[in-house]
């Protein structure tokens, strides 16, 4: 019999015991949703994590102050950052200073980071001006009381593209509003639409005091330079900051690029070891799709026996048992690619990333579901093969 002919009997044989054959099936559907489920979540959850990173800046590093054993700690300057401007490989360099204030612009009152940054803040963690402009060098040098608004912030204090030049308070002192970013998107701690940002110099004379910063953001000119920048900003803060060789440096030199290479990792081993877990559901429907496959040998004995006497070889038997298991297993498998595509969809929906689509799951999670017919199908198919003439024609 042809392979057409085959797989039309097995449909045939199917639709004889429709509640047997979805029951059957349930395993294998179970089974596939599961995996594509949670492998689309978890490339969700690594698309976003990379997104995230990435909207903090272009090839970003960050020099943060930190305490050194036995020595008193010298937190980074606007000095420092001068000097690691002149290194080749930087594009830019982005001091920074921020604090937790209340602002008001009319009747509406929030507390949200004031960040006391230069022109270059913007360049250096790639934010984009929706309204207005952005600080100014002119602004940053004349330390002029300006302000350019996040996203979020703005929303809060009910202001948007009408109200640049209007004025706001932060702690009861006027500032003007010169801009408005444009959204990145984020929620919770450390929202980067929640904060406002104005020239540095403001924040040391009005707020903080001292010519020292809390970080300094750096933007590198190219991606394969990252670990070659990072060490020379740490020889260079280390010489600049008189240490020694034993010394534990003062501060450490964040590095965008690994911390995006660790997250994806993570997320990648979490997404195969969730995968490998819901693949066990797969195994306990290939088991079910045996059992009924034997079962089915078992009850057509005689049916077999009949073939055979008409001429019917072993092989013809075996690929006839063979078909009905990988169809079984097959339709389970598409059955459960949609279920899993629609439960993906809705997890991201809800968590906020949005539908992670990858085609290579979809051709794993089809290969895996006839692979899955191959296995469990092939004793019952053999036993049915195996099967003496004779002795299927005397079977009750």
């Amino acid at each position: 019999m042809s392979f057409i002919e085959l797989l039309r009997l097995a449909l045939s044989r199917l639709r004889t015991s429709r509640l047997r054959a979805a029951l059957t099936m349930l395993g294998v559907i179970i089974g596939v949703a599961s995996v594509v489920a949670l492998v689309g979540v978890g490339q969700g959850t690594t698309a976003n994590i990379t997104s995230r990173l990435a909207g903090l800046g272009t090839n970003l590093l960050i020099i943060s102050p930190t305490g050194r054993g036995g020595t008193a700690a010298t937190p980074p300057t606007l000095d420092d950052a001068v000097a690691i401007g002149e290194l080749a490989s930087v594009q830019g360099v982005a001091p920074e200073i921020s604090i937790s204030q209340a602002l008001r612009a009319g009747t509406q009152t929030t507390t949200t980071t004031v960040v006391g940054t230069t022109s270059a803040y913007a360049d250096v963690r790639a934010y984009d001006v929706w309204q207005g402009a952005f600080l100014t060098n002119v602004s940053v040098d004349r330390n002029l009381r300006v302000v350019v608004l996040g996203a979020t912030t703005a929303a809060n204090l009910g202001l948007g593209a009408n109200d640049v030049g209007s004025q706001i308070a932060i702690a009861g002192l006027p500032f003007q509003v010169i801009g408005i970013l444009q959204p990145k998107g984020g929620t919770g701690f450390e929202n980067p639409d929640d904060q406002v940002i104005v020239p540095i110099g403001v924040v040391q004379k009005y707020f903080v005091g001292g010519k020292t910063v809390r970080s300094i953001g750096v933007s590198v000119a190219r991606p394969d330079q990252m670990n070659a920048t990072s060490a020379a900003i740490t020889a260079l803060l280390a010489e600049r900051h008189g240490h020694r060789a034993s010394d534990t440096p003062d501060f450490n030199v964040f590095n965008q690029t690994q911390l995006l290479a660790a997250a994806s990792s993570i997320s990648g081993t979490l997404t195969l070891l969730l995968g490998g877990i819901a693949s066990i559901s797969l195994v306990v429907g290939g088991i079910g799709i045996m059992n009924i496959m034997l079962v089915s040998v078992r009850e057509r004995t005689r049916e077999i026996g009949i073939r055979k006497a008409v001429g019917a070889r072993g092989r013809d038997i075996l690929a006839q048992f063979l078909i009905e298991a990988l169809t079984l297993s097959l339709l389970g498998g598409l059955i459960g690619i949609v279920v899993g595509l629609a439960t993906s969809a809705v997890i991201g929906q809800l968590a906020g990333w949005g539908f992670a689509f990858n085609p290579a799951t979809i051709v794993a999670a089809v290969l895996f579901s006839l692979g899955v017919g191959v296995v469990f199908g092939v004793w019952p198919a053999r036993q049915a093969a195996r099967l003496d003439p004779i002795s299927a024609l005397r079977y009750e």
